[in-house]
This record gives structure tokens, sequence and C-alpha cells, in this order.
């Protein structure tokens, strides 16, 4: 089961009071400390991950495995980070890029249609806005790391069980995925979903939803399942075999390597809506349900 203590944040500076000049908010609760910022009346909170261990992939019998999720393997995640709490939402993009590039238009839904090179343009862009920020995306490593919070099953509140190809209800809590991303989905401008096969619930129109909306993880973060694909910093490698043990980025020298996005989405089948599923496109490509979140490390 999800671990959902709280965060010993004792020795953080911001529980003595010493906030970065960039934060707008911060403070404690039952997930940890957090930190926010503010653009343009956007306010975009920060989740703190404590630094620790993990076994990185899926063991060989979780439903749904895919085989490059494996070979499983201890990543230690040397130094704590900070995470968005959720996707990046379009009005933060908007407020940052000036424009809305996404298919599916509302300011609290995340922003999609970004290809991994538009992301790293919106990382120096806000970077830029906000000096000593020093956003960038996580690494594939503190991404499950984040995802699990403590947990080690195929979902971070235990156990799912794939009962059709777009039906696993213990996701239902957590994740807008093909079998319910048409609930209460009341937008013009919807994927149609009507032959979608074996849904958890029926629905005629699909698509994202604003972000929050379902159970976080035991660490404060939402929507790190389901609604949108996030872009990690990676390049795609077929296996773990060679992977950097320090949760760092797995990058080669290679321009143009398809990059890593993780996490599943509102157009999938319940087999990806894993913590340890993994896929990948080249970085220049953007698609209506793929976006991402950033992470900075703490200095």
């Amino acid at each position: 089961m999800t671990s959902t203590s709280v965060i010993d944040a004792g020795s953080h500076p911001l529980v003595s009071g010493c906030p970065p000049e960039w934060a707008s908010g911060w403070g404690q609760d039952r997930f940890g400390v957090f930190v926010e910022f503010t653009i343009e009346n956007v306010i975009q909170r920060m989740r703190w991950i404590v630094p620790g261990r993990f076994l990185m992939g899926s063991p060989d019998d979780e439903p749904g495995r895919l085989d490059w999720e494996g070979p499983r393997h201890a990543v230690t995640i040397g130094q704590g980070f900070w995470l968005f709490d959720t996707p990046c939402t379009q009005g933060l993009w908007e407020a940052v890029m000036g424009s809305n590039p996404s298919r599916f238009q509302s300011p609290a839904r995340p922003v999609e249609r970004v290809s991994w090179n538009e992301v790293q343009e919106f990382v120096s862009a806000i970077n830029r806005v906000k000096e000593g920020l020093g956003l960038g995306l996580p690494s594939e490593a503190q991404w499950e790391y984040a995802c699990r919070a403590g947990s080690k099953t195929a979902i971070y509140t235990g156990d799912v069980r794939i009962l059709g190809e777009n039906n696993a209800p213990e996701l239902d809590p957590i994740a807008w995925y093909a079998g319910n991303s048409g609930v209460e989905f009341e937008l013009q401008e919807g994927e149609e979903s009507s032959g979608w096969s074996e849904k958890q619930y029926q629905h005629e129109r699909a698509g994202t939803h604003p972000v929050g909306l379902k159970q976080a993880n035991g660490w404060g973060l939402y929507d790190m399942l389901g609604n949108v694909w996030e872009w990690t910093q990676d390049q795609w490698h077929d296996s773990y075999n060679g992977a950097p043990a320090d949760g760092s980025p797995w990058e080669d020298e290679e321009s143009g390597a398809p990059r890593v996005f993780r996490g599943g989405s509102w157009h999938n089948f319940a087999r990806p809506v894993r913590a340890a599923c993994r896929n990948r496109w080249a970085p220049v490509i953007r698609h209506d349900f793929v976006g991402f979140r950033c992470a900075r490390v703490q200095g």
C-alpha cells in the first residue's frame, strides 16, 4: 500500500521561514512541504520530494507488464527535488508562452499537443520570467519515484485488476483513462468514444479533464497516472540494462533520439496506466494526450 506518512521537513529552509524570492506561497500539510509561484495570476504549487531508494520497473508477474519495463533495479535518489503537484496547465503555459496549442481548451486542463522540444522552450522561457526558479523536466527515475510515493505496487493505491481492455476499477479514483475519461466530459471538442471496447463506464465523447480532480498520491501529487502522458528528460532505451542508479537522466549523444514519457492518459487502455509503464516518441512529435510537469532540484 502507499505510504501516507507526513514528510519530515524539519530541516527544510521553508520551515524556518527562508523562502526563495520567486515564491509566492509556502507551507506544510499532511502531504509534506509545498511552495508556490505565481505568473500572471496563475498559481503553480510544487511538492518537496525527499531523497530515498526504490525499485524501478515492474516485476515479471505484474498485470499488463511490457518487456521494456525491466529489469527491475534499485535506484537511489540522493538529492531531494521539487515537483509540480499537477501536470502543467494550459493557464500556466499561456501565461509564459502567450499562446495555447491544446485541443481541449480550458485553463485548468493540462496543456497538450506540446512536443518535447517545445517543452524545452517553455522551460527556458519560465526560467527567464522567474529568475532562480531553475525548472527542468524530471528524469524518468525521478518521475517513477515520485509517482510511487513509497509504494511498490502497480499503482500507488495498491494492485490493479484489468477486467477488460478499458476496465480497471482501481484506476477510477486516481486516474482519467479510456474507461472513464468520457464521464462528465463537457467540452464540445471531444474524441468519439462510443466504440471503445470494454469500458468501465459508458460514454460517447472523451478527452482530458481539469487537473487535480482525482485522488492525490501519498506525497500530494495529482494526475501522475492518467489524464495526459508526461514527458521526462531521458532518451529512450529498450531496457534498463546500463541505466543510471542515481536517478539522473539517461541521455546519450544521439541527436533527435526518442524521449520517454510516462503515466498513461485519457486515451489509453487500462494496461499502460501504471507506475512502471513507459513509452517514447520523437522529440518533435506532439499529440493531444501528451503533456508534462516540471521539476526543480534543490541547490
